[in-house]
């Protein structure tokens, strides 16, 4: 097994539908072999989470392998960067692949594979430029034009692609070309490019290589490589589907054929022995995820950390796995997520509001309670003694003893919420009011006695006076109070920096825009709301990054890994508030 997630009950999805038609036909002798093949051109984001758990839950349902390749054809976009990042996400998400490949691994293997094509008379190198090729290409009702260049002989084929590989030629003087059909239906098979030159540094290859493979020429024949069986895309890739065909179909006509590998008889003793091509794989594409008030698009995603909209790729505000992770969700929520949502068809868009069900569902499970201030007010207990100290314990999780407890410092000072007072409170409003009784909670009763304000109007503190017999949050006469406050003592509390996020942009669709904007013009510079005069618990003042927990009556939080500092500056992120939207549209629904 090479999953470690232990794997959900579900019904049978039309890929798994699939596999089972092929299990039952003897079809890969019951081998399943599936793949995650991202390009290291940018961070992953929840669009691929959905491929990931797909991929690797295949694996693991079918006892079978999982396989992580990097397409890294394009040494201009790709960095170790993006290759480690992605690495960090996976195991984050809970998977752990049984081999690591990379595209660039093959470059050896597709160029002679690429020879091999031109000596077919199934390629050839054209030297139109871009703009002549795009020209020629034809329309939906009109077929392509053929190249000049289509019918050189395979021997000056050859000659072109070799200086090609010899740096011999500029950027964009000639490309190798498949030889397909002009006429055919689906734009793909016209005569699409194998090979571009690019004299340009690779992250793994440095400079050896000055020519790359396209990705529809690597693609299939990675997989085939990598004895792949099922490879799964999304729609977007339904199209290039007859070139990955013929692309597969194309080096097993070759290989038929030993003698035109001539003197690189080691090449084909390679490519001949691998199970893929025995037994090909065969691409199969499920809707991708759409999902409101945000964008997936990974040039859009490049552009809002180039331009500045976000501070970084892990931005909290960001659909990226990285950008979860520090805003506090959990790989648990985001694998319920995928779960839920499903392998389909057709693709459809899906409500932010359920992804925050799953994260609010699961940290109400696992997150330990605390105390905060967000918007603090000095409340201040006339009658009880200045120099004394209570503690009160207070569970860490209210459903599960195993969390423990810990111990609250109480004083005559206390940091309450603004919200929590008003001064001439309606009758409907349970919390704090001039001459009204309410309960701190797990500590005591307090009436508020009178307020004071500056000269600006503003609240600057509130009076009260407590019952002491009321110790611990409870009456012995039974009175009943209605409303209950959170509270944090002045002199024991910790200042603490919390960071509000919001929706990054404010519009439900940020991919569909007015006539003369953009996306960007979409995002919301409110985004992110900064409290720096804020009040916590002690319990608080060694939380390690990356902890999750719940500050009560105002939703689930998370130390952010990057400038949290136990002991000296605590800074903290806001996951997602109590208020469970999702549950709300369901009801709408009827569901």
């Amino acid at each position: 097994m090479s999953n470690k997630v232990d794997a959900p009950e579900k019904g049978k999805d039309f890929i798994r539908q699939i596999i089972d038609k092929d299990n039952e036909t003897g079809k890969y002798q019951g081998r399943v072999h599936t793949r995650f093949p991202p390009e290291p051109n940018g961070y992953l984001h929840i669009g691929h989470a959905k491929s990931i758990c797909l991929n690797f839950g295949l694996a693991r349902d079918y006892n079978g392998k999982c396989n992580l390749r990097f397409d890294d054809t394009n040494p201009v976009k790709e960095d170790v960067e993006y290759v480690d990042s992605i690495r960090e996400d996976l195991r984050w998400l809970g998977f752990k692949w049984d081999d690591n490949f990379y595209a660039s691994g093959y470059f050896d293997k597709l160029y002679y594979i690429a020879e091999l094509f031109i000596k077919m008379g199934k390629a050839y190198v054209d030297h139109q430029s871009a703009d002549e090729i795009r020209g020629n290409r034809g329309t939906l009702k009109e077929p392509g034009t053929n190249s000049p260049y289509r019918d050189r002989t395979i021997q000056e084929n050859l000659d072109l692609f070799r200086a090609m590989r010899a740096g011999d030629l500029e950027d964009g003087t000639c490309i190798l070309r498949g030889k397909i059909d002009m006429a055919a239906a689906n734009f793909m098979l016209r005569d699409p490019a194998l090979y571009r030159i690019k004299h340009a540094e690779h992250h793994r290859t440095g400079d050896t290589w000055c020519i790359y493979p396209m990705y529809d020429f690597t693609h299939g024949l990675s997989d085939a490589m990598e004895g792949i069986t099922h490879s799964i895309c999304t729609l977007e890739f339904e199209n290039n589907r007859p070139l990955y065909d013929w692309c597969v179909n194309t080096l097993m006509e070759g290989l038929r054929q030993p003698e035109l590998f001539g003197e690189n008889a080691t090449i084909y003793n390679e490519l001949a022995a691998l199970p893929g091509f025995n037994e090909r794989p065969y691409q199969y594409e499920f809707a991708r995820l759409n999902i409101t008030g945000t964008v997936l698009s990974k040039r859009k995603l490049i552009q809002l950390v180039q331009e500045g909209y976000v501070s970084g790729w892990d931005d909290p505000r960001m659909p990226t796995i990285s950008g979860f992770r520090r805003r506090g969700y959990t790989p648990e929520s985001i694998r319920d997520f995928c779960e839920r949502i499903g392998v389909a068809k057709s693709n459809s868009t899906v409500e932010f509001a359920l992804l925050e069900h799953c994260v609010r569902q699961d940290l109400n499970e696992r997150a330990p309670r605390y105390l905060g201030v967000m918007d603090p007010v000095k409340l201040v207990i006339e009658n009880y003694p200045e120099d004394q100290v209570d503690e009160f314990t207070m569970p860490l999780h209210p459903e599960d003893e195993s969390y423990g407890e810990r111990a609250v410092p109480f004083s005559r000072e206390l940091w309450m919420e603004r919200a929590d007072f008003m001064e001439d409170p309606p009758k409907k409003f349970f919390r704090m009011g001039v001459g009204r009784e309410v309960r701190l909670r797990s500590a005591y009763y307090v009436t508020c006695t009178g307020f004071d304000k500056d000269a600006d109007g503003n609240i600057t503190k509130i009076r009260a006076t407590y019952d002491p017999e009321t110790k611990g949050g409870w009456s012995k006469d039974g009175r009943k109070i209605k409303g209950t406050m959170h509270w944090v003592s002045a002199r024991h509390g910790i200042q603490a920096e919390i960071r509000n996020y919001s929706n990054l942009f404010t519009t439900e669709n940020p991919n569909s825009v007015e006539e003369g904007k953009t996306f960007v013009d979409y995002v919301d510079p409110d985004s992110l709301e900064v409290l720096t005069n804020c009040w916590v618990e002690p319990a608080l003042a060694d939380m390690e990054p990356g902890t999750n927990f719940q500050f009560e009556r105002t939703g689930y939080f998370c130390a952010d890994t990057r400038d949290h500092q136990p002991g000296s500056k605590l800074v903290f992120n806001r996951t997602t508030t109590l208020r469970d939207s999702w549950a709300k549209i369901q009801k709408q629904m009827g569901k």
